[in-house]
């Protein structure tokens, strides 16, 4: 049995309602899902708590194929501040299904610092994927019956139609495929094609709405295509908004758990971040804000995808931002950007952390773009050297950043005693307070081109026909003062997977520019980069399974 699903059956959960009680929310309000899972009511949201509340982020280096554990460092972090007396939730996002069955797997943290239910938020949790899918899904049919019926029709043009469709399973067959076949009353036959549920534009919708209002507004300001005659089709032509908001009437609200150390948990949204904002809903971070003292919260991926969106557009929306971000590094990860091997990062390698520091190296100097100086959490394995641990020290003290060793996974929050300290002391000694990285009223070449060189490390930038065409269209909206989101690769800080380590002075391809009106921001694609992933050849839904008792082994 895997590891981490063994530890999470071997923990007694307490019922939701005791959770709740415990941290002074009263039962009576929670909408139950059974007795370890509920919804809170918006009601619960209160400017004035979340004045008084210290938001603190984490995220972390490029990823690797070595893993860096930020879920699991930054549920660690909150069962330690716990443990020190400080009245704490994390907030953190809703796994897909398409990684939790492909390669990847879930999103709910590791060894003892989990959050439980594990089985339960890792599948099906309370259908709030699945309430995104339908609704993107609803939008999609309306727009091919207007084409199909002339009565209902809106004229557009079938060829312009930028909206797919979308199911939450990692499934590259259903990339780009031909509707509409089989005659006259089946539709019209066209292209198009799926995205996997995270990749959605209602996800994103969901994560950034502050209400049903807000919510209905921005369902409606979807961007659909063109008419015939070049005129733009949004939702609201197709008087969806209404109908959508309905599906989403239930997963608008967040979800409360608890954690291994039956801590808060509010665990709500899914968008990815190397292809969407990539973190929580501001729901969900404003409910945990005006519930506690102190919100742990994450950012997906490195600080060049994940922090840099979390402080542009996320932290821009709600108009506050952290007051510490934790920088989540593991010393195998840090060979590996040197140039180590996967198969060879168990055996020490100073060397290859001598060169493989550069990339750490470069989120410090992002997150200070930002007037932000990080905290280092080193998710500490067994294999890490006492040389290697006391480079990596010696090394952030020259770069002028605190540092802590984090046993997370195999201590709880006893592990995570000396981050929390570190995190503690710079929100009360020295708060960040941070700044966004380019003025909105910029041209979005202008906007994209900043993030490219400032945040990536590019050194040319260069646009695609189809970018510019793109951008072009986007002028003519008036939808250019719009904040940047570009998608890219997560696995370098270029816009090749390749590059490892800090790469510099290389050329960054934009090949197209997509629009997210109703999100809120404008979307670049850099590089090659999927919105519907692809199984592996070995599938981890390969080793998932189920007995007569229903307990599930596999998971991880």
């Amino acid at each position: 049995m895997n590891e981490d699903i063994k530890i999470a059956h071997s923990v007694e959960l307490k019922p939701i309602n005791d959770i709740a009680a415990g941290f002074g929310i009263d039962p009576e309000i929670l909408e139950l899902y059974g007795k370890y899972k509920a919804k809170l009511p918006l009601s619960v949201i209160d400017k004035k708590k979340i004045a008084k509340s210290n938001l603190i982020l984490v995220s972390a280096i490029s990823p690797t194929p070595a893993g860096e554990g930020k879920t699991t460092v930054s549920i660690g972090l909150t069962q330690a501040l716990n443990r020190l007396g400080k009245k704490t939730i994390v907030a953190l996002r809703e796994p897909s299904l398409g990684p939790v069955f492909g390669i990847k797997g879930g999103a709910a943290g590791g060894g003892y610092s989990q959050v439980l239910p594990m089985e339960d938020i890792n599948l099906n949790f309370t259908g709030d994927f699945d309430a995104v899918g339908k609704a993107h899904n609803l939008l999609a049919a309306l727009a091919d019956n207007s084409i199909q019926n002339k009565k209902n029709s809106l004229n557009i043009d079938p060829r312009t139609i930028v909206w797919k469709r979308v199911v939450d399973m990692n499934d590259r067959a259903l990339r780009n495929i031909i509707i509409g076949l089989g005659g006259v009353t089946n539709g019209r036959p066209r292209e198009t094609g799926f995205d996997i549920t995270a990749a959605s534009e209602i996800m994103a919708i969901l994560c950034m709405s502050e209400g049903i209002e807000d919510l209905k507004k921005r369902l409606g300001n979807i961007f659909v295509g063109y008419t015939y005659d070049k005129q733009p089709i949004y939702a609201r032509d197709l008087k969806a908004e209404g109908a959508m908001a309905v599906l989403l009437k239930d997963a608008i609200k967040p979800n409360l758990v608890q954690t291994i150390e039956h801590t808060p948990a509010i665990i709500h949204g899914g968008p990815f971040a190397n292809i969407a904002q990539g973190t929580n809903t501001i729901i969900a971070t404003k409910t945990a804000m005006s519930l506690s003292d102190y919100v742990v919260t994450e950012a997906g991926f490195g600080f060049d995808l994940g922090g840099e969106k979390f402080i542009d557009i996320k932290c821009r929306q709600m108009g506050f931002g952290p007051k510490a971000v934790v920088l989540v590094a593991t010393i195998r990860a840090l060979k590996y950007h040197g140039g180590q091997s996967l198969k060879e990062l168990q055996t020490p390698n100073v060397e290859a952390l001598k060169k493989g520091v550069t990339n750490l190296d470069k989120h410090i100097e992002n997150a200070r773009k930002f007037n932000i100086n990080p905290i280092i959490a080193i998710n500490r394995f067994t294999s890490d050297s006492d040389e290697e641990i006391a480079f990596l020290t010696d090394y952030c003290k020259k770069q002028n950043v605190k540092i802590a060793l984090c046993e997370v996974w195999a201590k709880g929050g006893e592990g995570g005693i000396d981050l929390a300290k570190l995190v503690l002391e710079a929100i009360e000694k020295e708060p960040a307070s941070p700044t966004q990285l380019y003025n909105l009223n910029l041209s979005v070449e202008e906007k994209i081109s900043i993030i490219a060189r400032e945040i990536y490390g590019a050194g040319q930038i260069e646009f695609h026909l189809k970018a510019l065409n793109d951008i072009k269209r986007i002028y003519a909206l008036g939808q250019d003062k719009l904040p940047i989101c570009i998608a890219k690769t997560q696995k370098s800080l270029s816009d090749n997977p390749a590059l490892i380590g800090r790469p510099t002075g290389f050329k960054m391809l934009v090949r197209e520019v997509e629009l997210a009106a109703g999100a809120g921001f404008i979307i670049p694609i850099a590089g090659e980069i999927m919105r519907m992933p692809g199984l592996p050849e070995y599938p981890a839904s390969e080793s998932i399974d189920i007995d007569d008792a229903g307990n599930i082994i596999g998971l991880s």
